[in-house]
């Protein structure tokens, strides 16, 4: 195989094409560089030149309206929107109007919460698409527990909550006691 057939070999010389880019600005050549905010592309005559770009281009997100749909405070349309955490629906007529739907969070099997004792458990997503379960009375009431809650009382300390855990020797419940985390017996 010749060195011009060779994939490897136009990959590498591509990359290399990348590596000695000259700066729009200035014409000095362009270098990865590292910041706080992660890596970039800059000028080497920083500070004399200031030219800068991300790595990896972001897709440009176009706003999309969605038809036959109104906002319940203003009645204008709501559109799909791209914001700083993420995509969620808003209203179009966005600086007179700050509406923005929020997804119901599904309540767990009414399961009661154990410490307030008048909020039920609900499940929810963090911020990096962890399930996870807390009570519907936050903030005052500040329960979370991470595995799905099943009622019923622990067998070992009597608290009002198990949780349904997968384990490798299959499903067990778990007392929801942070001091106690008793398995029960099947």
């Amino acid at each position: 195989m010749t060195k011009d057939n060779d994939p490897l070999f136009r990959k590498h010389e591509h990359a290399l094409e990348k590596a000695y880019e000259v700066c729009p600005d200035c014409g000095s050549e362009l270098a990865v560089k590292n910041s706080k905010a992660g890596a970039f592309i800059g000028c080497v005559s920083y500070p004399a030149c200031s030219y800068s770009r991300p790595i990896v281009e972001q897709e440009k997100f176009e706003q999309q309206t969605l038809v036959g749909t109104e906002c319940p405070e203003c009645g204008n349309e709501l559109a799909v929107k791209q914001g700083r955490y993420g995509m969620f629906i808003g209203c179009t007529n966005f600086p007179e109007c700050h509406h923005i739907e929020h997804e119901e969070n599904e309540v767990v099997a009414d399961v009661v919460c154990p410490l307030c004792k008048k909020g039920h458990l609900s499940e929810k997503q963090s911020r990096y698409g962890k399930t996870f379960y807390s009570c519907d009375n936050y903030p005052k009431c500040k329960f979370v527990v991470n595995h799905q809650p099943e009622p019923g009382s622990c067998e070992k300390c009597g608290f009002e909550l198990l949780l349904k855990r997968k384990m490798a020797a299959g499903e067990k419940h778990q007392c929801a006691s942070k001091k106690c985390n008793h398995f029960q017996a099947d």
